[in-house]
């Protein structure tokens, strides 16, 4: 009877769950770079939600009696070599961004995770295979590795972002097998072995969750690279292909007439470099709030 009234409420378990989210969060918005970063990304993805509402013109209408026509009046950013609004194309290129950062993540992640892990626990040959095919793909340049990609899938967004996963999960890898080793020989690990828990298990659910603050911070950091990749094969014309407002493909239609249209390569450029400088400083806050020895200042 005593352990059922001692026992503790389900609202409470919900709270304490949620209370170290809390305080990253407040720790986040304490730090300006990372508040602006943080401010940044979070109007993204409500114009990447809202883009049909806030977008004053079909980013995809030509209008040939309206080409090129500097921002202002009927069109806040101006309009392209076509006659397309260059703002209704930004907002609707926010949903590619975000497709692209989203999909990239939920492949990479898992990847990294589970190479890393797997090699970092079982070493001996699974370690030496894992790792040796980990440093073949950080032997090349991640841009010209994804180019080689898709250059052998094909130019399209999806191939795109399987070239871009492909090419993005080796640090992750090294990342999980760096934090696996410093874990295999605590004590908790052995206690879980002499408890007869297996190594997929012991994986699972003793390492995979002290590996993952790390490895957030990481994607995160990460995000960066893929929207600069990503609109660097859009620029090459590997990417998105048109007439789809992705922000690098805009770049390299509008490159021909920047000289006259400035309006045409700034705006892209500004928007690919806001978000990347956004999830680069939110990557550096992430890993000041989850650092230990700033969560004892705290």
């Amino acid at each position: 009877m005593t352990d059922i009234v001692n026992a503790p409420k389900p609202a409470s378990r919900r709270r304490s769950a949620i209370a170290p989210l809390l305080n990253v969060l407040r720790f986040l918005l304490r730090s300006p770079t990372s508040a602006f970063g943080l401010a940044v990304i979070a109007l993204l993805v409500l114009l990447a939600i809202f883009a049909p509402l806030l977008a004053t013109h079909d980013p995809n209408v030509q209008n040939l009696n309206n080409v090129l026509q500097p921002p202002g009046g009927n069109h806040l950013f101006g309009t392209d070599e076509l006659g397309r609004d260059i703002f209704s194309r930004l907002l609707h290129g926010t949903r590619i961004t975000l497709n692209i950062i989203f999909l990239v993540t939920i492949t990479v992640g898992p990847i990294g995770l589970a190479v890393g892990t797997i090699a970092g626990y079982l070493g001996g040959i699974f370690d030496t295979i894992l790792m040796r095919i980990t440093d073949i793909f950080l032997s090349f340049p991640g841009l010209i590795l994804a180019l080689a990609f898709v250059a052998a899938l094909g130019p399209s967004l999806n191939n795109a972002i399987i070239a871009i996963a492909l090419t993005s999960w080796p640090p992750i890898a090294r990342l999980a097998r760096a934090e696996t080793l410093t874990f295999r020989s605590s004590d908790y690990i052995a206690a879980a072995r002499l408890q007869g828990a297996s190594p997929f298990r012991i994986i699972m659910h003793s390492i995979v969750p002290m590996c993952l603050p790390s490895v957030m911070i990481r994607l995160t950091l990460n995000m960066a690279t893929v929207i600069l990749t990503a609109a660097g094969l859009g620029f090459l014309g590997l990417g998105a292909q048109p007439p789809m407002p992705e922000w690098g493909a805009m770049i390299a239609t509008g490159r021909r007439y920047m000289l006259d249209s400035w309006w045409l390569v700034t705006f892209p450029g500004v928007s690919i470099l806001l978000v990347s400088l956004a999830f680069n400083l939110l990557g550096d806050g992430l890993r000041d709030a989850l650092d230990p020895k700033q969560m004892n200042r705290r």
